[in-house]
């Protein structure tokens, strides 16, 4: 499509697909989609990014993002049916992290029906410069059917000026305030007229109710954590109580090759990779135990461990797997170690692509890629949450461990961190 160009959208659902090339100096790019009523947001809540990755509606979800071979996507679902009657327009837009959109290359917006995965519409962006942020298009209501256009409008001012242009109120730091000016030379007031008899006052209206207290504005900022800075404070990110999503994806960057001769070992995916995340807890109470899909033991969110996982994907793709930790029950966790196995199609992690993402309900997003594994591993531990007493911290590890002969790798995850438990075969 060329910009300004616009198309019918027939299917109920669609994946809205943003991609671009990776490589050195390429800025890392989020989507995001802000929910229109005559030009403007309702309010902050119909914003949906990394942050706020759900509408309270249902219709649209950020779904995250994915490394293929020829670059890098950020996804969104979005659901037609669900969008509330009085939302016009779904801006689709993005932003660059710690760069521009000039450093950007092959920089697209797909919509695919989320039900077939046909195309149903694409635009190339190819004249963007020093933008950080770009909407690249739009669904949007006419006629009482759905069409996509294609936009191709950049701001300079980033993630905050795009959305503070369409009505959200960001959390920006306090500044000082000026210091106060120096008191002027009092001067005496004149003597007073003698009083004059005042008028009885009518009583005083009653004072009217109390508006409603305004939502917390929008954060904007985001954790990456990398070997240099690889940890966080959830405390000083004000992430400490609500629900914490724990998501794990991944794709297979390329047709493994070459492992067996250079360790000796068969080492092969094939038919559906199947990886399974994990959580090993410790209470405060001293009791420990293991969150998996493995003899069903998906945990609670209500009650110990307060942790739950959601599932057990077993494509990796827009949802991956999914854990919960309760924070509302951080002071009865002692420490997490979230890992994840190869349960099936593959013997290795090499040749994997997988990313994390800590969502708090309240706070900073947090995120990390696991790195290329160079062993032939077939489990790794991918972050450690620690109550300190005064502090909940996000550690990344990205340890890609191998097994000893005989030894599963929940037992290889409970060595390496000293948990200690005595371990039996399961199964799903």
């Amino acid at each position: 499509m060329l910009k300004g160009a616009n198309t019918p959208v027939s299917a109920p659902q669609v994946r809205v697909e943003l991609g671009w090339r990776s490589g050195p100096g390429v800025p890392d790019v989020d989507a995001s989609a802000l929910l229109l009523a005559s030009g403007k947001v309702r309010s902050d809540a119909d914003f949906v990014f990394y942050n706020q990755p759900s509408h309270a509606s249902g219709a649209v979800r950020h779904e995250g993002k994915q490394t293929a071979p020829d670059g890098v996507r950020d996804q969104m679902s979005v659901d037609l049916a669900r969008v509330e009657p009085a939302i016009e327009k779904i801006v689709l837009a993005a932003s660059a992290d710690s760069g521009s959109f000039g450093q950007v290359p092959g920089l697209y917006i797909k919509v695919l029906d989320a039900g077939s995965g046909a195309e149903i519409a694409r635009y190339d962006s190819q004249d963007a410069t020093v933008e950080t942020a770009f909407v690249l298009g739009e669904l949007y209501r006419r006629q009482g059917a759905w069409k996509f256009r294609a936009v191709g409008q950049g701001y300079s001012s980033g993630l905050e000026g795009l959305a503070t242009d369409f009505g959200i109120t960001v959390d920006e730091p306090q500044q000082a305030a000026p210091a106060p000016a120096a008191p002027a030379e009092p001067v005496m007031p004149p003597a007073p007229p003698a009083p004059m008899p005042q008028p009885v006052a009518p009583p005083a209206p009653a004072p009217p109710a109390p508006a409603a207290a305004p939502s917390a504005p929008v954060r904007l900022t985001k954790v990456t954590l990398t070997k240099d800075t690889p940890s966080v404070s959830l405390t000083k990110q004000g992430g400490t109580s609500g629900a914490m999503r724990v998501n794990l994806s991944w794709q297979v960057r390329k047709q493994f090759q070459g492992w067996g001769a250079k360790l000796g070992r068969a080492v092969a995916m094939h038919g559906d990779l199947d990886l399974d995340l994990c959580a090993l807890f410790e209470l405060t109470d001293g009791r420990k135990g293991v969150v998996q899909a493995l003899g069903n033991a998906f945990g609670a969110l209500n009650q110990p461990p307060y942790i739950h996982l959601d599932g057990d994907d077993r494509t990796g793709g827009t949802s991956g797997e999914n854990l919960t930790i309760n924070l509302d029950h951080k002071d009865q966790l002692r420490r997490v170690v979230i890992f994840v196995t190869i349960y099936q199609g593959a013997r290795s992690f090499a040749d994997l692509d997988a990313t994390v993402t800590l969502q708090p309900q309240h706070g900073a997003a947090i995120d990390f890629s696991l790195g290329e594994c160079t062993v032939p591993s077939t489990v790794c531990a991918l972050a450690l949450i620690t109550n300190t007493g005064s502090d909940l911290v996000v550690q990344r590890e990205a340890r890609f461990l191998v097994p000893e002969r005989g030894v599963s790798p929940q037992r290889t995850i409970d060595y390496t961190y000293g948990w200690g438990m005595n371990w039996t075969p399961g199964r799903k």
